[in-house]
């Protein structure tokens, strides 16, 4: 596949996949159905990413705030992100999962996740937040910080609990929602943020691709 040249491409992208439960409604489908429909579009994004050599990619799987939705939705939800997992083991990723591991809400299916296993040539990292939420995560930073007896921002990410994901230089929201929902707030502190209308079931590599014209243009001084 032939794919346009960018002159400047991201480390790392991180992904909040919205619109399932809309795009379900929309086809007459109960909600839940709609997280089975966005597998398709994780891999296709996964082999975009792949073609041009990004070397990170964070997908926002679900929230702690999420799983306070009809349970038959977060079984649904639930089950997509144990299957995303399970068919990206089978490619060329180093997977890591993140989340709040001691719930019961976690599925235990991703427990072997908490570490990155490298799968296949390991050509790309992947990390899932499942479970996720920026208080658990935060909380790891006083507690162990305090423990360490260390302070300041360069310290920051080493205490965190999604410590082993890097900065995110663009982040890539579709939906159409003006808003970060709590990723990875350490992170993402200067990420580019990149909103898309269309829904995520509704995927297509043009997305990709728009997306990626628009960060190569953008200035980046992290503050400076």
């Amino acid at each position: 596949m032939t794919h346009p040249k960018f002159k400047r491409l991201p480390k790392h992208i991180g992904v909040i996949p919205d619109g399932n439960r809309r795009w379900a409604v929309g086809q007459g489908l109960p909600k839940q159905d709609g997280y089975r429909r966005g597998l398709e579009p994780g891999m296709m994004l996964y082999e975009l990413c792949l073609e041009l050599g990004i070397p990170e990619l964070t997908f926002y799987g679900f929230t702690q705030d999420n799983t306070k939705r009809p349970a038959v939705q977060t079984r649904a939800f639930q089950k997509a992100c144990v299957d995303a997992v399970r068919m990206l083991a089978n490619r060329d990723a180093a997977l890591l999962v993140i989340g709040d591991y001691d719930s019961p809400l976690f599925p235990r299916e991703l427990l072997e996740f908490k570490e990155r296993k490298t799968f296949g040539r390991g050509l790309i990292k992947i990390n899932f937040l499942v479970n996720y939420g920026w208080k658990w995560d935060l909380n790891h930073l006083m507690r162990d910080s305090l423990m360490a007896g260390k302070g300041g921002s360069r310290n920051v990410i080493q205490y965190i609990a999604s410590r082993d994901i890097s900065r995110v230089d663009l982040i890539i929201r579709w939906g159409g929602r003006r808003r970060l929902s709590g990723f990875l707030p350490v992170q993402s502190i200067y990420s580019d943020f990149y909103v898309l209308d269309d829904l995520w079931p509704d995927f297509k590599k043009e997305h990709f691709y728009e997306a990626m014209q628009w960060y190569e243009n953008q200035d980046v001084t992290l503050g400076g």
